[in-house]
């Protein structure tokens, strides 16, 4: 392990896969953004193995920002340019990491971050110690961290033999988004929403991340993963944590990652028998799916939490592609109000709810009721962020920026890491049978079981005019 200062800022990003997938759809973006927002101090250094010139990875740049959808303004991206430096080789080879030696120079204090597949996460550490680029740095990974628990567990051990905690940062762009980071600040400093957020209050939880899409042309890569692997074990489990964890003692990053370590190590193994797995119509025709492949492209599960504040309080969480909309959110449903003799029957009212909204359009809506006649009828009272708070930084931008600052709070700790794969191992060990359902619909129709006893699956909140339905979804619909 080093012994430089793996704490504070970075004056130089290193980004190996600077041609890949992921930096020609998020990273260039988001450093552009950052630049247009005066936001990037330092240079940056793009490594991969395709042989090209500092001015053709400049022509890259524009081009991939230019098809993100950002409007490209000239000045802007001659500052970005002049950053940019290339260098090529294959990532095993000893002789690249003598040229980026070069490159970075004495006293630098570097972010490396790795935008390549996780088995040569390893091998590029060791390379980069040896050569002695880890002193003074900090490496950012991207997940998955592993492909199970023991797979978890064996990849810390590698990169920890050279890097202290502290100096490995994991990436896990759904931390990010404004509000999830925005949990923190609604659940605890504002009282009329910390006095509902427990299980006097609350009787259950929804988490959904809903995908409008299939898997389209990455068959090969999503067969291998699946949905509980691609998007709850991450994802999903991070933003359980942040809905239900204690508040945080203090405003140092290891506070806030200590409290999300707590609250997972309090979930229980999710029991099979809890969980629906689901495969769309259509899956195995695509190209680099097996023919009879298990993989599943929606699951549903039941989690409980054994902790004062959420004893009894089911958390059920859903993903899938392939549905009708897309949209992930957080959905609280709060206890019926008692029976009394001046209202109509309660069993004709809706509960009342807090639906977080985490994409598209983040925002914060409270269901309540009110009498229309005879009968009761929603009410909801609706908040955008991007229209009351301004435009956010993008999740990249974001992570991107906390990085080269020193700021880790985004970014997820090895406990929490193994404390997810622990939860749903009990899934990857016998996982349930899987089940099919039609494309754009909300999944199989025997994930409502899961729900029994409790409000059925609700429609995901969608658009910002308020008038999205909040009842219950039927199976299938």
């Amino acid at each position: 392990m080093t012994d430089g200062d793996a704490h504070g800022a970075k004056d130089l990003l290193v980004v190996f896969g600077i041609t890949g997938d992921l930096a020609r759809k998020m990273t260039l973006r988001a450093l552009y953004r950052l630049e247009r927002r005066q936001l990037l101090d330092c240079r940056v250094i793009g490594v991969a193995s395709t042989e090209m010139s500092t001015a053709q990875l400049v022509e890259h740049a524009r081009t991939a920002v230019a098809d993100s959808g950002e409007t490209l303004d000239d000045a802007v991206f001659r500052r970005f340019a002049d950053r940019l430096t290339y260098v090529h080789g294959d990532v095993l080879d000893d002789a690249l990491y003598a040229r980026i030696a070069d490159e970075v120079g004495p006293g630098a204090k570097p972010l490396f971050y790795l935008e390549m597949p996780p088995a040569l996460f390893g091998p590029i550490v060791e390379h980069l110690g040896a050569a002695g680029l880890l002193r003074d740095a900090s490496v950012a990974v991207e997940k998955p961290f592993g492909h199970d628990l023991a797979s978890a567990r064996e990849l810390n051990a590698r990169l920890r033999a050279l890097l202290d905690e502290d100096q490995l940062l994991r990436v896990d762009h759904f931390l990010g988004k404004e509000p999830v980071i925005e949990l923190e600040y609604l659940r605890f400093a504002n009282p009329a929403l910390a006095g509902l957020w427990d299980r006097g209050s609350v009787s259950a939880v929804q988490i959904t991340m809903a995908e409008d899409f299939g898997v389209e042309d990455r068959g090969k890569f999503y067969d291998a993963v699946g949905a509980l692997r691609d998007v709850v074990q991450n994802h999903l489990l991070q933003v359980l944590a942040l809905v239900a964890m204690e508040p945080p003692a203090g405003a140092d990053a290891d506070s806030l990652r200590d409290k999300k370590a707590e609250l997972l190590k309090a979930v229980r193994a999710v029991d099979p028998a809890q969980c629906v797995r689901g495969q769309y119509d259509g899956y195995r025709q695509i190209p680099g799916v097996a023919h009879d492949s298990q993989t599943e492209t929606f699951v549903a599960l039941r989690l409980e939490i054994d902790n004062w504040r959420w004893a009894e309080v089911p958390f059920f969480l859903r993903a899938g592609k392939n549905m009708p909309v897309r949209a992930t959110e957080v959905r609280l449903m709060l206890r019926r109000a008692p029976r009394l003799p001046f209202l109509p029957s309660p069993a004709q009212a809706e509960r009342n709810q807090i639906v977080l909204r985490i994409d598209p359009d983040p925002g914060l809506r409270l269901q309540l009721v009110a009498q229309d006649g005879e009968s009761w009828r929603p009410v909801h009272l609706d908040a955008s962020f991007a229209r009351d708070l301004g435009e956010p930084l993008e999740p990249y931008e974001r992570l991107l920026h906390s990085a080269l600052a020193g700021e880790h709070s985004l970014f997820t700790r090895e406990d929490s890491v193994e404390e997810s794969w622990r939860i749903v191992q009990p899934l990857i060990d016998a996982p349930p049978p899987l089940h099919s359902y039609q494309p754009g619909s909300l999944g199989p129709a025997e994930a409502q079981q899961l729900l029994h006893g409790h409000p059925g699956w609700h429609q995901p909140w969608t658009g910002s005019d308020g008038k999205q339905p909040g009842g219950p979804a039927g199976p299938g619909r």
